[in-house]
């Protein structure tokens, strides 16, 4: 699964969170986070932490295929 880069920024803005924000709440590593961030393959649960720490659905910041 692949995160949308401008979704993803779009998401955090509205959250008021950055990258650092991100990575405590879903307490990744910060090169796993720079792997969703920069629209790399990731494991679903990965992704699934990111969006319920920015308070979305997960398909609002999934790239479209």
């Amino acid at each position: 699964m692949k995160a949308d880069r401008k979704k993803l920024e779009i998401a955090m803005a509205n959250a008021c969170m950055n990258t650092e924000d991100v990575q405590k709440a879903t307490e990744l590593p910060r090169p796993t986070l720079n792997n969703v961030i920069s629209g790399r393959n990731v494991r679903p649960g990965t992704i699934g932490r990111v969006a319920k720490a920015l308070g979305v659905d997960v398909t609002e910041i999934l790239e479209e295929e």
